[in-house]
């Protein structure tokens, strides 16, 4: 069983000793009482009554603190919760126990490398052990073995007995994280990888790329990685935004009950979508950069065609902009609109631009005395100016590529030159780290 690592269990035990009635001095107080209702606050996906069956307690049983303090321990142990505290009212007739949690973050369950069974039949088989399960799973803890196990056995039921494994790794949909189940060994292999959309058997790119996982071993997670990396952008490029790509398909011919064939074709399902056109954007939350300079950086025009590669790439120069003028965290969140038709697309971007920051300090390890010297006068942010970004990565570039620059005919001799920033937002300064290798 995995214990929640990140769960942080706060017991705290409030108001009376248990008692079915007021003691005196002469009077001992019982160690147990009898469990007459069990309650829960905080809760966001799950109820009450699932909370009190991952508890493990039973209405009319005999508990005492041993068994309360246990049944906190269980809800943080099955990872569902980063936090449980939880308090009890004793009466007359006996135990009234309210349990505080925080829920944890939870994960999509992804299923890699199960090919017989579809993600609803896995997940049904799930929540025969799991009945609150919703296609999502925590980081850590025994609900997740749990989920596992159930996996494991209805492989078993239908024949296959594999080991089974999960572990969280990257979404292929792009940020965040999946909790994936994978069989260890699978003899599985991608025989081949078709799409719906004809043209792409012949794209040179495509071509270029699919000895990467034909061949390797059968994983969904893999296809879906090649699909965003090499294919969704194929298509963003030429304006088709919200192409959709898959999910991949195994499809195989002959008797449904024998066994699978270790040489497994994918096919993946294509639909292109309208090609969309560059309406416009709408700037808020700037100060440090007007509206007209925003969008001159950006350096789209209304009326092209919405090239998803293009306006990535917009997005980064203006994080670059800013960073040129010291504004290291400033943060984007850029908003589409879609008019489907008119086949345009329109953006709201609410910037958050933090604080400036101005250059600290420089620190230099692993170099001697006079090339340190001959750094400290090349270097070109003065203590105290606005911390410019791209002159900081112009000058690594110079370190890496071109030292004769910084250190002219100095025999100074380095593999590599680590670098960092150590920010001080309280003072608006920054820190450059260089260390010789």
């Amino acid at each position: 069983m995995q214990r929640a690592s990140r769960g942080v269990l706060f017991a705290f035990l409030t108001l009376l000793l248990f008692s079915p009635f007021h003691s005196n001095a002469q009077t001992p107080v019982p160690a147990v009482a009898t469990l007459r209702e069990v309650h829960s606050e905080g809760m966001k996906s799950l109820s009450e009554a699932q909370i009190a069956a991952l508890s493990k307690l039973e209405i009319g049983s005999q508990v005492g603190r041993p068994d309360l303090q246990a049944a906190a321990d269980r809800l943080v142990q099955s990872g569902l919760f980063a936090k449980v505290s939880y308090n009890f009212l004793t009466r007359t007739d006996g135990v009234v126990l309210t349990f505080h949690v925080e829920e944890s973050p939870r994960l999509p369950a992804y299923f890699d490398n199960i090919p017989w069974f579809s993600d609803a039949e896995l997940g049904d088989a799930i929540r025969k052990k799991l009945p609150f399960f919703d296609g999502t799973l925590p980081a850590v803890g025994s609900v997740v073995d749990q989920a596992g196990d159930a996996v494991g056995e209805f492989l078993s039921v239908h024949g296959l007995r594999a080991a089974l494994d999960h572990q969280v790794q990257a979404s292929p949909f792009g940020d965040g994280s999946v909790q994936a189940f994978q069989i260890q060994g699978a003899p599985l292999q991608i025989a081949k990888l078709e799409f719906g959309d004809p043209a792409l058997a012949s794209s040179p790119v495509i071509r270029a790329h699919l000895s990467e996982i034909v061949g390797k071993p059968y994983s969904r997670l893999t296809i879906e990685l090649f699909l965003s990396e090499q294919v969704r952008p194929l298509y963003l490029a030429k304006g088709f935004l919200r192409a959709k790509l898959g999910p991949p398909e195994v499809r195989l011919t002959g008797n449904p009950n024998q066994k699978l064939p270790e040489q497994i074709p994918v096919f993946v399902p294509v639909v292109q979508g309208p090609v969309y056109h560059w309406k416009g954007e709408q700037w808020s939350g700037n100060s440090a950069l007007s509206t007209f300079t925003l969008s001159g950086v950006l350096g789209l025009k209304t009326g092209d065609v919405a090239d998803g590669m293009a306006i990535e790439a917009a997005w980064d120069r203006v994080r670059e902009e800013y960073a040129q003028r010291g504004y290291l965290d400033a943060k984007l969140d850029p908003v589409p609109s879609f008019d489907d038709q008119a086949h345009t697309v329109s953006y709201s971007v609410k910037i958050e631009e933090a604080r400036q920051y101005h250059f600290g300090a420089l620190v230099l390890t692993g170099i001697s005395a006079t090339g340190e010297r001959r750094l400290r006068e090349t270097w070109p942010i003065p203590a105290g100016e606005v911390f410019d970004k791209a002159k900081y990565e112009e000058y690594l570039t110079k370190l890496q590529v071109h030292p004769e620059r910084v250190f002219s005919d100095l025999p100074i001799h380095y593999d590599t030159v680590g670098h960092w920033l150590q920010t001080d937002a309280a003072k608006g300064t920054v820190d450059v780290l260089l260390d010789f290798k």
